[in-house]
């Protein structure tokens, strides 16, 4: 059925759920797992008044650092609930401004053939303020998209 399963993961207790349940769906179809972690690509803040905005002096090298310090640390977390279920997963950080769009290069670029992920739910105003990754997803996608809650 399925050879390689894709999840994406941002840290939450429940995209860890996420984590589990596609690690114990590729353990069940002796498939290979990769964990995904999206970052923002740098860009820097704004600031002024209202005739107009310069950009602040941040260096683009410390967001990287920081970012990819943090992507690290949520893959290992992933990683260590992979291998508590005597697993092993490959790691990927992409970067992109929509995560949605990185989860499905990703998914292409590892020739995976389901994604696993986690919808935090969100509906009325704050789905319509905020969004939803897992739907942008779901639209966009031709994979097949396994939703955990």
């Amino acid at each position: 059925m399925y050879k390689h399963v894709l999840v994406p993961t941002d840290g939450s207790k429940l995209s860890l759920k996420a984590v589990k349940t596609g690690a114990k769906l590729a353990g069940a179809l002796g498939a290979k797992l990769t964990l995904v972690h999206v970052v923002a690509p740098y860009m820097p803040p704004l600031y002024g008044d209202p005739i107009g905005y310069a950009p602040m002096v941040l260096d683009p090298k410390e967001y990287k650092v920081n970012v990819e310090r943090n992507a690290k640390r949520v893959l290992a977390e992933g990683a260590r609930a992979v291998a508590a279920l005597g697993m092993t997963c490959s790691e990927v950080i992409a970067t992109d401004e929509h995560p949605w769009e990185a989860v499905l290069k990703t998914a292409r670029g590892k020739k995976c053939d389901v994604i696993v992920m986690a919808s935090h739910g969100r509906r009325g105003l704050a789905g319509v303020l905020l969004g939803s990754e897992t739907t942008k997803l779901l639209t966009h996608s031709t994979i097949p998209v396994l939703v955990c809650r």
